[in-house]
């Protein structure tokens, strides 16, 4: 369930992209007036059509790595920061550009947010802790992160976005908050975008093989877009998580990569078969949330299982 929202006019960077447009959609639907910046580099009008005629919303094509000019941008009294790319397809393609966005751009929001005086929320990530030597992920876990490998550009990114919303918590005084999402998935992500589900559930509708870099023991915590989004929310709204990170996932619904492209060939009833080959670099072996705070601080719960989301998952490729 969607709480009433405290903010009435919200910028969201990284709005015409998965997460960002499904989020743009409910703060609009909760009366809020939002703006929403994009360079469309992987997000598209597509995700935000319905709201294009909509007196709440605004769409400016805009990159956040540039430097602007704030005037039009003076009535908003929160910052939602969630520009960046997230498959690895897309950031292997543009590692330096990917770096950018989250060191630049993010820091180009943060001065925004300290002019303003406004509060920011930094979308962070799971992958900010690499390849874990823990097997459930508490956000006190520093990581485990190559900083010189492939997927470096995205982890380290967002690491150093991070640090720069601390520092510029404790040197000036913006509100920051920090979420770091785990594997969500669901409508509005893009068919080609190399992700796991996404990828699997096309491949299957296709009939075409699906593909598992290495064994497939890999496992992720995958969660539907809809807990991710009253993840968020719930975090808007609270002033007790400024200055720290929250894991926002789904530990619940922990599954191998090898048992998902099962679980999808079954529910499509598909005829693809799982073909292994090499092992991507640096790619973690595990990943689970320890969702302690969030139950605690935000009163916060995922409630969609794998199997349902799913379902909903592929009826939104189906129609595509």
């Amino acid at each position: 369930m969607i709480r009433n929202i405290k903010f009435r006019h919200i910028l969201v960077a990284g709005g015409a992209g998965f997460i960002g447009s499904n989020l743009c959609k409910v703060l609009v639907n909760s009366g809020c007036k939002v703006t929403c910046i994009d360079n469309l580099s992987t997000g598209c009008l597509e995700n935000i059509k319905e709201l294009k005629d909509n007196s709440h919303f605004n769409f400016i094509q805009f990159d956040i790595k540039d430097e602007h000019d704030t005037a039009h941008l003076v009535p908003i009294d929160l910052i939602i920061n969630m520009a960046c790319v997230a498959s690895p397809k897309a950031y292997y393609k543009e590692p330096i550009d990917t770096l950018m966005t989250s060191v630049v751009g993010t820091r180009n929001l943060l001065e925004l947010a300290r002019k303003l005086d406004v509060p920011m929320l930094q979308a962070s990530t799971s992958e900010i802790y690499g390849d874990p030597a823990l097997d459930i992920l508490p956000e006190s876990y520093s990581g485990n992160v190559s900083c010189t490998g492939p997927r470096a550009c995205y982890d380290e990114g967002k690491r150093a976005a991070e640090c720069l919303c601390m520092d510029y918590f404790r040197k000036y005084g913006v509100k920051v908050k920090i979420v770091r999402i785990f594997n969500t998935y669901g409508p509005n992500m893009a068919c080609g975008d190399g992700r796991a589900i996404p990828e699997f559930i096309n491949r299957a509708l296709s009939g075409k093989n699906i593909i598992i870099y290495g064994k497939g023991s890999q496992t992720r915590s995958f969660q539907y877009i809809d807990d991710t989004i009253t993840g968020l929310v719930a975090m808007l709204n609270s002033d007790e998580i400024i200055g720290r990170p929250i894991n926002i996932g789904n530990p619940n619904e922990e599954c191998s990569i090898r048992d998902l492209a099962q679980l999808i060939i079954d529910l499509l009833k598909s005829k693809s078969a799982i073909q292994y080959s090499d092992a991507l670099v640096d790619d973690p072996k595990k990943r689970k949330p320890d969702i302690t705070l969030a139950e605690k601080l935000l009163d916060w719960h995922p409630q969609t299982s794998l199997v349902d989301g799913l379902v909903k998952t592929i009826e939104y490729f189906k129609n595509k």
